[in-house]
C-alpha cells in the first residue's frame, strides 16, 4: 500500500492550523497520539501549559517557533520519544527530567509508586531502598510524598544517577535521598537494612525487545530494558541477595511484565525468607507488581 500523501497546508499557520496539519501528518507516518503529541512539542517550543494552546488558538507563532516545531517534528517522525525531544515526563504529579540515559517513566509504574506509600503510610521515619532507580522517578515520588521517609537509591548508570539526582533536587528531597553507583545490590553497604525493598528492573526478552515500537527499541537505553534470555535475570538475582537487605516484616515490592506473575512469583516463593503478597494490577487490569514480605 502506497503511504498516505502529506495533508495540504493551510493558508495561515495559526497555532490551530498549525496542530491540525501537524497531527493529520503524524497520523500518515503511523504515530497514534498524534494530535496529543503535537499539542506537547508545540506547547514545549511556545514555553506554555498545553491547555493554553485553546485560549491562543488564532495567534500565529514566529517563524523562528514554527522552524524549532519542525525539527522536533522531523525527529518525532525519526523515531525519537516525545519525553526525549521535551525532555521531561510527568509522573505521579510530579513533572520529571528524562534524557536518552534513562528509561521514560510509565503510568503503570504508578502501580508500585501507590502501594509503596499505602505500606509505608503507618511507618515513621522508614528506611527504603530502591534498585535500579533510572530517573528516580520511585525513589523521589515516595520521598516527595512520604516526608520522613529516608531512601537510598541505587544505579549501574553513572549518567542515570546524574538525571535522578537532579530530579531529587527539582522536588525538594535530595537531603533524604542518598544515589549509589553499582550493580543493582552489589551498591548496597553491607548490614544496611529496610522497611522497604523496591525496583523497576529491565524486564524484556529479545524476542519482546525485537517486537517494541522503534521509538522504545531504539531510542530508550537497552540496559534498562534487557532481562536477559528470558527476562527474569534480574528477578533471580533480587530474590537470592534481597532477604538481608529487608528487616523483619519489611516488604519487597518489584515490578514486573504482564506475563510474568508466575514466573516471578515462583522465584520469590523458592526463598525461605520471603512470604509472598499479592500481585497488584495495573490501570489496564494487567498484572504489575509482585509483593513479597521478609518473615518475622
Amino acid at each position: 500500500m502506497p503511504p498516505e500523501p502529506a495533508p495540504q497546508p493551510p493558508t495561515v499557520w495559526t497555532i490551530q492550523a498549525l496542530l491540525k496539519w501537524t497531527a493529520d501528518y503524524l497520523r500518515t507516518k503511523g504515530i497514534e497520539s498524534a494530535r496529543l503529541e503535537s499539542e506537547v512539542l508545540l506547547a514545549h517550543v511556545l514555553n506554555c501549559p498545553r491547555i493554553e494552546l485553546i485560549a491562543r488558538s488564532l495567534e500565529q507563532p514566529a517563524e523562528a517557533d514554527r522552524a524549532k516545531f519542525r525539527e522536533l517534528i522531523k525527529r518525532r517522525v525519526e523515531g525519537w520519544p516525545v519525553a526525549y525531544l521535551v525532555g521531561t515526563k510527568e509522573f505521579y504529579l510530579l513533572k520529571f527530567e528524562v534524557s536518552p540515559a534513562v528509561l521514560v517513566p510509565r503510568p503503570e509504574t504508578e502501580t508500585l509508586v501507590m502501594e509503596a506509600l499505602r505500606l509505608l503510610k503507618p511507618l515513621k521515619g522508614p528506611t527504603v531502598l530502591d534498585l535500579g532507580t533510572g530517573s528516580g522517578c520511585i525513589a523521589v515520588s515516595v520521598a516527595h510524598q512520604k516526608k520522613d521517609a529516608r531512601v537510598t537509591a541505587t544505579d549501574i548508570s553513572p549518567d542515570a544517577l546524574d538525571v535522578a539526582r537532579r530530579n531529587a533536587e527539582r522536588h525538594g528531597v535530595a537531603d533524604r535521598i542518598t544515589f549509589l553507583q553499582g550493580d543493582l545490590l552489589a551498591a548496597v553497604p553491607a548490614g544496611s537494612t529496610f522497611d522497604l525493598v523496591v525496583s523497576n528492573p529491565p524486564y524484556v526478552t529479545p524476542t519482546e525487545l525485537a517486537a517494541l515500537t522503534p521509538d522504545v527499541r531504539e531510542h530508550e537505553p537497552r540496559l534498562a530494558l534487557d532481562g536477559g534470555p528470558d527476562g527474569l535475570a534480574f528477578y533471580r538475582r533480587i530474590a537470592a541477595g534481597v532477604g538481608p537487605l529487608l528487616k523483619p516484616g519489611g516488604w519487597l515490592l518489584v515490578e514486573i511484565g504482564a506475563t510474568q506473575d508466575e514466573a516471578v512469583r515462583a522465584l520469590f516463593a523458592e526463598r525461605a525468607e520471603l512470604e509472598l503478597g499479592p500481585t497488584l494490577k495495573d490501570g489496564h487490569k494487567l498484572p504489575r507488581v509482585v509483593t513479597a514480605r521478609r518473615k518475622a
